[in-house]
């Protein structure tokens, strides 16, 4: 019987950014943990990669902290080695470091937030996306993704959804756009999928979803997206390509105007009640 052997083209690890230096560490050291492991039991790259059912390239790049395992990868390796967990257990410090520094951070600031202000212009907020319209979404890049990180992202994106399933939720509120509700990016089946999972996460208590209608003949945002998250502290960071040069800011001055902004904003959209009719009325035509 011939075991098909998985590579980097139809079963990627994802690719280690080198400028995350906690990242390559831990990576680096659970490669080196795997290499050693392998190697006191005595068993060669080619017949190790065999044996879990992946290419002799792709075992040297993992124990090489080359690439970021899958955890299907370290859980075969457990069997195979015999380690009775050992490797197995990794991959709790693996998935800390899996995402990009950047989605980290803002995962990390999202996870202490105790209110949000979100409006994205171009797309349905990445707190909303289904993984299927975020893949989408990704797939449409130029210059493209590779599949690695389409998969990388998107596994990203869907990770901070975990903010919705928080002990003490976050008041969220976020503002659509009309037309990001009506383009069937990815493709109708997956625009449906995508509203049906609005209209549910607007039935949360501390989700309010309100949609800018593309009729209005006064709008706010022309300026681009906002994103303010407040803390528990006291504190909050805000976020506007309009201001700053899009990065981040906590001084009084910047915050109250991408409040302000943001304040006019939800008053020119659809309330809340109006804007599930709306997104209803979508779906029904979808």
């Amino acid at each position: 019987m011939t075991v098909e052997l998985k590579t980097e083209a139809d079963e990627p690890g994802w690719e280690v950014d080198p400028d995350d230096e906690w990242g390559v560490a831990v990576i680096a050291t659970v490669g080196r943990q795997l290499k050693l492991r392998r190697e006191s039991v005595g068993m060669r790259a080619a017949e190790f990669g065999a044996a879990v059912g992946y290419g002799e390239d792709l075992v040297y790049k993992i124990e090489g902290g080359k690439r970021i395992p899958r955890q299907e990868y370290l859980d075969r390796a457990d069997e195979v080695l015999g380690a009775g967990g050992l490797i197995a257990a990794a991959w709790e410090d693996v998935q800390k470091v899996r995402y990009p520094r950047k989605v980290r951070a803002l995962r990390d600031m999202e996870a202490k937030a105790v209110e949000m202000q979100l409006y994205d212009p171009l797309n349905i907020h990445g707190l909303l996306q289904t993984a299927e319209y975020a893949r989408g979404l990704l797939l449409m890049r130029r210059p493209a993704y590779a599949a690695d990180e389409v998969e990388r992202f998107t596994a990203a994106r869907v990770a901070r959804k975990a903010v919705f399933e928080r002990d003490r939720v976050p008041e969220l509120s976020f503002v659509l756009e009309e037309w990001t509700l009506r383009r069937p990016l990815g493709g109708r089946a997956a625009l449906r999928g995508q509203l049906e999972h609005l209209l549910e996460l607007g039935q949360l208590r501390n989700v309010e979803l309100q949609v800018m209608p593309m009729d209005r003949e006064e709008h706010a945002g022309l300026a681009g997206g906002i994103e303010v998250l407040k803390f528990a502290d006291g504190s909050a960071v805000g976020r506007s390509s309009a201001v700053a040069n899009g990065r981040p800011v906590s001084e009084p001055r910047h915050l109250r105007i991408l409040e302000l902004r943001y304040g006019i904003i939800r008053a020119q959209a659809l309330t809340p009640r109006e804007s599930t009719a709306f997104i209803e009325q979508l779906l029904g035509e979808t």
